[in-house]
Protein backbone atom coordinates (compact mmCIF):
# COMPACT_ATOMS: atom_id res chain seq x y z
CA UNK A 1 0.00 0.00 0.00
CA UNK A 2 2.99 2.32 0.28
CA UNK A 3 3.96 2.36 -3.39
CA UNK A 4 1.56 4.38 -5.52
CA UNK A 5 1.31 4.29 -9.28
CA UNK A 6 -1.43 4.76 -11.80
CA UNK A 7 -2.17 5.53 -15.40
CA UNK A 8 -4.98 6.75 -17.58
CA UNK A 9 -5.99 6.22 -21.17
CA UNK A 10 -7.86 9.23 -22.51
CA UNK A 11 -8.05 11.82 -25.27
CA UNK A 12 -5.19 14.33 -25.28
CA UNK A 13 -7.60 17.18 -24.54
CA UNK A 14 -8.71 15.51 -21.30
CA UNK A 15 -5.11 14.66 -20.37
CA UNK A 16 -4.23 18.36 -20.66
CA UNK A 17 -7.03 19.28 -18.24
CA UNK A 18 -6.05 16.55 -15.76
CA UNK A 19 -2.38 17.55 -15.83
CA UNK A 20 -3.40 20.99 -14.56
CA UNK A 21 -5.37 19.42 -11.69
CA UNK A 22 -2.99 16.69 -10.53
CA UNK A 23 -1.00 16.96 -7.30
CA UNK A 24 2.48 18.44 -7.69
CA UNK A 25 4.30 15.14 -7.23
CA UNK A 26 4.14 12.37 -9.79
CA UNK A 27 4.83 8.73 -8.89
CA UNK A 28 8.47 8.27 -7.97
CA UNK A 29 11.01 6.24 -9.95
CA UNK A 30 10.58 3.16 -7.74
CA UNK A 31 6.82 3.15 -8.36
CA UNK A 32 7.34 3.59 -12.10
CA UNK A 33 9.89 0.74 -12.27
CA UNK A 34 7.62 -1.56 -10.25
CA UNK A 35 4.60 -0.74 -12.40
CA UNK A 36 6.47 -1.33 -15.66
CA UNK A 37 7.92 -4.61 -14.34
CA UNK A 38 4.47 -5.85 -13.33
CA UNK A 39 3.18 -5.14 -16.84
CA UNK A 40 5.92 -7.35 -18.29
CA UNK A 41 4.44 -10.42 -16.56
CA UNK A 42 0.75 -10.10 -17.35
CA UNK A 43 -0.04 -13.61 -16.10
CA UNK A 44 1.32 -12.90 -12.61
CA UNK A 45 -0.32 -9.48 -12.60
CA UNK A 46 -3.74 -10.93 -13.41
CA UNK A 47 -3.24 -13.65 -10.78
CA UNK A 48 -2.56 -10.97 -8.16
CA UNK A 49 -5.60 -8.99 -9.30
CA UNK A 50 -7.75 -12.13 -8.96
CA UNK A 51 -6.42 -12.74 -5.46
CA UNK A 52 -7.20 -9.15 -4.44
CA UNK A 53 -10.73 -9.36 -5.86
CA UNK A 54 -11.40 -12.66 -4.05
CA UNK A 55 -10.08 -11.31 -0.75
CA UNK A 56 -11.93 -8.00 -1.14
CA UNK A 57 -15.19 -9.87 -1.65
CA UNK A 58 -14.52 -12.09 1.38
CA UNK A 59 -13.68 -9.04 3.50
CA UNK A 60 -16.81 -7.23 2.32
CA UNK A 61 -18.99 -10.17 3.31
CA UNK A 62 -17.43 -10.41 6.78
CA UNK A 63 -17.58 -6.66 7.41
CA UNK A 64 -21.21 -6.56 6.28
CA UNK A 65 -22.03 -9.01 9.07
CA UNK A 66 -20.93 -6.44 11.68
CA UNK A 67 -24.00 -4.45 12.67
CA UNK A 68 -22.02 -1.28 13.43
CA UNK A 69 -20.54 -0.96 9.94
CA UNK A 70 -22.13 0.16 6.69
CA UNK A 71 -20.06 -1.31 3.86
CA UNK A 72 -20.02 0.45 0.50
CA UNK A 73 -19.65 -1.47 -2.78
CA UNK A 74 -16.04 -1.58 -3.98
CA UNK A 75 -14.20 -2.37 -7.19
CA UNK A 76 -10.86 -1.24 -5.74
CA UNK A 77 -8.14 -2.75 -3.55
CA UNK A 78 -9.85 -1.42 -0.43
CA UNK A 79 -13.22 -1.47 1.30
CA UNK A 80 -14.87 1.73 2.52
CA UNK A 81 -17.14 1.50 5.56
CA UNK A 82 -19.08 3.98 7.68
CA UNK A 83 -18.89 3.35 11.41
CA UNK A 84 -22.22 3.78 13.21
CA UNK A 85 -22.71 6.10 16.13
CA UNK A 86 -20.15 8.70 15.07
CA UNK A 87 -17.32 6.49 16.31
CA UNK A 88 -15.10 6.31 13.22
CA UNK A 89 -12.17 8.22 14.68
CA UNK A 90 -12.32 6.30 17.97
CA UNK A 91 -12.41 2.96 16.17
CA UNK A 92 -9.44 3.98 14.02
CA UNK A 93 -7.50 4.88 17.17
CA UNK A 94 -8.38 1.59 18.91
CA UNK A 95 -7.31 -0.39 15.84
CA UNK A 96 -4.05 1.57 15.62
CA UNK A 97 -3.30 0.65 19.23
CA UNK A 98 -3.36 -3.01 18.12
CA UNK A 99 -1.08 -2.36 15.13
CA UNK A 100 -3.85 -2.23 12.52
CA UNK A 101 -3.86 0.97 10.51
CA UNK A 102 -6.87 2.12 8.53
CA UNK A 103 -7.58 5.44 6.83
CA UNK A 104 -10.11 7.63 8.64
CA UNK A 105 -12.10 10.37 6.90
CA UNK A 106 -13.58 13.43 8.57
CA UNK A 107 -14.90 15.29 5.55
CA UNK A 108 -18.65 16.00 5.37
CA UNK A 109 -19.55 13.26 2.87
CA UNK A 110 -17.17 10.69 4.34
CA UNK A 111 -17.51 11.52 8.04
CA UNK A 112 -16.93 8.44 10.20
CA UNK A 113 -15.79 6.37 7.25
CA UNK A 114 -12.72 4.18 7.38
CA UNK A 115 -10.92 2.66 4.43
CA UNK A 116 -9.48 -0.80 4.92
CA UNK A 117 -6.88 -1.98 2.40
CA UNK A 118 -7.19 -5.49 1.03
CA UNK A 119 -4.28 -7.72 2.02
CA UNK A 120 -3.83 -11.41 2.56
CA UNK A 121 -6.39 -13.83 3.94
CA UNK A 122 -4.57 -13.65 7.28
CA UNK A 123 -4.74 -9.84 7.19
CA UNK A 124 -8.51 -9.97 6.64
CA UNK A 125 -8.97 -12.45 9.47
CA UNK A 126 -6.92 -10.24 11.79
CA UNK A 127 -8.76 -7.01 10.97
CA UNK A 128 -12.21 -8.60 11.19
CA UNK A 129 -11.39 -10.18 14.56
CA UNK A 130 -10.02 -6.86 15.82
CA UNK A 131 -13.17 -5.09 14.64
CA UNK A 132 -15.30 -7.61 16.50
CA UNK A 133 -13.26 -7.00 19.65
CA UNK A 134 -12.89 -3.23 19.27
CA UNK A 135 -16.52 -2.79 18.30
CA UNK A 136 -17.54 -3.96 21.75
CA UNK A 137 -21.03 -5.36 22.01
CA UNK A 138 -21.80 -4.07 18.54
CA UNK A 139 -19.07 -6.28 17.08
CA UNK A 140 -20.55 -9.50 18.33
Amino acid sequence: AGLRAGYGIMPASLADVLMHMKPPYSPNVAAEVAMLASLQDRESLMERVGTIVTERDRMTKQLSALDFMEVFPSSANFVLTRVAGGEGRELRDRLAATGIFVRYFDTPRLRDCIRISVGTEADTDRVVEALREQGGERGR
